[in-house]
């Protein structure tokens, strides 16, 4: 058997090696359009445009962005904004701040849901205007073709302007375009920085290549009083004030005028339903009721009606009516608690028992905030299988009361409740009444807090109430008015609640009380008491933050005109708030340096600067303060170099100072604040 050759080639024809194929090039899918400007970090924007920021009728919103763009050329850019129901546009140019930072500043005269966006693109005409300038800066000598170039930009935007329809602005580009032909090189800037030309070049200039930012990011406007108010609460069944005796509706008027002499604009009224018999508590939350015991008004729902009712001894729907409408014809405004709670006795219980948590023997489960336990209350269960109608429900209560001309309303424990809720609710109620305000009492978690501020709250209770120190009452005022939480978040500052009697008003003296009031009623726009705030009432439940005797349970007997009352203290509080235009600004607020830290300082100052205020708390209720304060006098516009007044509008006095460093002494038992107004050199 012959054996192959070894090394010799095969003598089969080997077939020709096959050469991968080449895959034929795509096309890369260009952009739909050629973006010409970078425009980026756009503020405010809350949650990237998902929810929207927050201002008030008048209130000024400043938007801010980097815009910029490859090359040197020179950058236009315009901010826009338009209602979403309307979509009719309005615009004001942006102006460049340091950095590639850019600003401008609109206002809103209407409440509602709007948009704004931002437009820049490379101005061909600036640029033109800027490179001549170079030139001639360079000492070139002929400029005949550059000044052909801008005498055609002229032409270009006479006819944008003609095609518009617009002819006589065409005309005056033409006019400005044949003044520019016939110019010598010497008269060329000042021809073409003409602010008619300008204005005109820019309305007509080329926007073909212009970067929009996608869909615009949302603003919210509402009524001014969602960010600025004086609320006092007090119980309608405590107004006759001799402990004993049920009051009416018809009986508040004058508990509302003395709350309108102390300034307060806003009457909020604890749960105004019938309330439950069952489980009914006592005094000062005992579990057993004694006959005669009233009950607590936030355990809703009794043979009579529930959230649709009102609790017969006050009086009747219409005796409700009637006092909306007196209150609004002095000037103020009723604001009902919204509180969603159920005594065992409410309709609710009966015609929707699958509303409601069940243990597992099926009966409904009462509500318990351990150790607390509140055997007259049944949560609602808003993940329930019939939700929708639940849901459904709630708004058609809101819807009730506003038909009967209520405006604002004071949430119960909105945190207890799902945030899509309150979304959905919020937006349901605003479409037919979009002056319609939410307080959300919302002592919880931050990030509740701010998430219910996001999805529509007006106003939110805050931490105030337990800020004591300068450094804790600095930081917290700064993140709320400074921080992201601005755009959004509007905190209403309560000193005390019917809940709350916290440590530092315990046993207090009149100052403190006078402290705080100032503290609330400065800090933030928005602020409230309770009723017996202004009467210093100060005795707690043995080693809880809660009133003795509290009203909650009970009828409170008073003397409204109780010796050492603040009640003046108050109504100048308010007064100053309402005359000076920087104390109704929110997020103007700026802190001064003290050398003291009992001593708190800080000032604010209205849009157009022309108000500045400068408040000065002595934080010892018990001790004369003194300290140095330090003014940044630069920021405030005054010239450090000369003397200057100030006004103290709370006690008549002015004080004249000189440079930025100026001592103060106060007296909390005469004198423990300044609020001073700086006055014109």
């Amino acid at each position: 058997m012959a054996r192959k050759p070894k090394n010799r080639k095969s003598s089969q024809k080997s077939k020709p090696k096959q050469q991968p194929q080449r895959k034929q090039a795509t096309a890369v899918p260009l952009p739909k359009r050629r973006d010409s400007v970078e425009i980026c970090n756009v503020t405010p924007q809350v949650e990237g445009g998902r929810h929207p920021a927050y201002r008030v009728v008048g209130e000024l919103l400043r938007v801010e962005a980097d815009i910029f763009k490859d090359g040197h050329d020179v950058i236009s850019a315009i901010l826009g904004w338009y209602a979403v129901n309307d979509q009719k546009r309005q615009e004001t140019p942006m102006q460049a701040l340091d950095n590639d930072r850019w600003f401008a500043e609109c206002r809103f005269e209407e409440i509602g849901a709007y948009r704004f966006e931002i437009t820049a693109w490379m101005d061909e005409f600036l640029t033109w205007r800027h490179d001549f300038q170079r030139r001639v800066d360079g000492g070139q000598e002929s400029l005949a073709t550059e000044t052909i170039e801008g005498v055609q930009l002229f032409e270009k935007n006479a006819a944008r302007a003609e095609a518009a329809d617009h002819k006589n602005d065409a005309a005056a580009l033409r006019k400005a375009g044949n003044a520019l032909a016939a110019a010598t090189q010497g008269q060329v800037a000042a021809l073409t920085h003409e602010l008619e030309t300008e204005r005109l070049m820019a309305l007509w200039t080329d926007r073909d290549l212009a970067t929009v930012t996608a869909e615009g990011f949302p603003v919210l406007i509402e009524r001014p009083a969602a960010r600025f108010s004086a609320w006092y609460e007090f119980f309608p069944r405590s107004v006759l004030a001799d402990g004993k005796t049920h009051g009416k509706f018809r009986d508040c008027l004058p508990r509302i005028e003395d709350a309108r002499t102390m300034g307060f604009d806003v009457i909020y009224l604890p749960p105004i339903h019938p309330i439950g018999e069952s489980h009914r508590k006592g005094r000062n939350n005992t579990v057993t009721c004694a006959p005669g015991d009233v009950g607590s008004p936030w355990a809703i729902g009794a043979k009579t009606g529930g959230h649709r009712s009102v609790e017969p001894q006050l009086g009747t729907i219409e005796d409700f009516e009637w006092l909306v409408k007196e209150t609004k014809k002095r000037g103020m405004e009723i604001a009902i608690d919204f509180a969603i709670n159920c005594s065992p006795d409410h309709p609710y219980v009966r015609d929707h028992p699958e509303w409601f948590f069940h243990r597992p023997d099926g009966t409904i489960k009462y509500a318990e905030n351990p150790p607390k336990k509140y055997q007259d209350i049944y949560p609602l269960n808003f993940h329930c299988d019939d939700w929708q109608n639940l849901w459904s429900e709630m708004v058609s209560l809101v819807t009730f009361w506003v038909d009967r001309g209520v405006r604002i309303f004071r949430v119960d424990n909105p945190h207890t409740k799902p945030v899509a809720f309150w979304e959905y609710l919020i937006a349901e109620i605003r479409k037919s009444a979009p002056e319609t305000l939410f307080l959300a009492e919302a002592f919880t978690r931050p990030r509740m807090m701010q998430a219910l501020g996001k999805i529509g709250f007006s106003q939110s209770y805050t931490y105030f109430t337990w800020r004591e120190t300068r450094e804790e009452l600095i930081e917290y005022a700064t993140e709320l008015t400074q921080g992201e939480m601005r755009d959004y978040y509007c905190a209403n500052f309560w000193p005390n609640t019917p809940d709350i009697l916290p440590h530092h008003l315990q046993h207090a003296p009149p100052a403190m009380f006078k402290i705080r009031a100032t503290l609330a009623a400065t800090l933030s726009t928005s602020w409230g008491i309770y009723s017996g705030y202004e009467l210093c009432e100060n005795q707690p439940l043995p080693g809880r933050e809660e009133y003795l005797d509290s009203e909650k349970y009970q009828i409170t007997e008073r003397n409204w005109d109780k010796p050492g009352n603040i009640k003046a203290f108050i109504g100048r509080l308010n007064h100053i708030r309402r005359e000076q235009p920087a104390l109704q600004e929110y997020a103007n607020l700026h802190f001064i340096e003290a050398d003291n830290d009992r001593i708190i300082a800080y000032w604010k100052h209205s849009d157009d600067r022309q108000n500045i205020i400068v408040v000065v708390v002595n934080l010892d209720a018990h001790d004369t303060q003194e300290s140095t304060i330090h003014l940044p006098l630069e920021e405030m516009g005054v010239d450090p170099h000369h003397g200057f007044a100030v006004e103290d509008l709370m006690f008549d006095e002015i004080y004249h100072w000189q440079g930025a460093s100026n001592f103060v002494s106060l007296d909390p038992r005469s004198k423990p604040v300044h609020i001073l107004k700086l006055l014109p050199s």
